[in-house]
């Protein structure tokens, strides 16, 4: 199968201070669900932040579906298909829930397009829909999480990529998350997520990436990753939390 997006050897960090990344490869196809994984540090968000376009690549490319990104701005990379969630959600907290997912199709023509996205997405997340008239900086977090994720399918992107969706969630909250994701990818949405809790980001995911240092070590099937005794050992917490 022909890859969605390929980075190659990249080298980015931030300004004029030292690279990040120095290396890192990477390797997405279609409609499949990726995760980035790898200790504090390894430079996981900055090769997001890299993708989309908020940091300069010094060296590498990205290619996405054979067009090189490298240089675009991140509203240029969004119209390519590409929306980025980061850990802080970006939402407009006095802004209701309606008015957030019309924010997230600004790139639009039309506003009755537009406006039809925005009713399909609440038809099918009935909390959203639910609290459409509520300001989304009074929800829960696992509540502002869903509409951080809801409103990336405004504008039907090729590529989500999700750093931390788990990040302070409860438990149960954090699984329909990931529920979310797999219906993003039966949908043909490929996802690429950066998740602080491995093992169960890979249990989740078709495709594992580890980064460490700025560099890509291993990618392939997760399942093999987390069959890999020496990964095992050094990034999902030993034979007992890979059980």
């Amino acid at each position: 199968m022909q890859e969605l997006l390929q980075v190659t050897n990249i080298t980015a960090g931030y300004g004029d201070g030292p690279a990040i990344l120095d290396g890192a490869s990477l390797t997405v196809e279609p409609g499949k669900v990726h995760c980035i994984i790898g200790p504090n540090g390894a430079g996981k968000s900055t090769l997001m932040k890299s993708i989309c376009g908020m940091l300069k690549i010094r060296k590498g490319d990205v290619i996405l579906k054979g067009k090189r990104l490298n240089g675009m701005r991140p509203d240029q990379i969004l119209r390519e298909g590409i929306c980025f969630v980061p850990q802080e959600r970006a939402l407009f907290a006095k802004m209701t829930v309606r008015e957030n997912l019309r924010m997230g199709g600004f790139i639009l023509d039309g506003q009755k397009e537009l406006y039809r996205r925005v009713d399909e997405i609440l038809e099918r997340f009935p909390m959203l829909k639910e609290k459409a008239d509520q300001h989304a900086g009074t929800m829960s977090g696992g509540q502002q999480q869903t509409l951080a994720m809801a409103r990336t399918l405004i504008i039907k992107p090729s590529i989500v990529m999700l750093d931390e969706p788990s990040l302070g969630l409860a438990p149960k909250v954090i699984q329909e998350m990931f529920d979310i994701m797999k219906m993003m990818s039966a949908d043909g949405i490929t996802v690429l997520l950066v998740e602080q809790n491995a093992l169960m980001g890979l249990k989740n995911s078709d495709w594992g990436v580890v980064l460490d240092l700025g560099r890509t070590l291993f990618q392939g099937p997760a399942k093999d990753i987390l069959a890999d005794p020496r990964i095992r050992e050094l990034y999902l917490g030993g034979k007992k939390a890979a059980a």
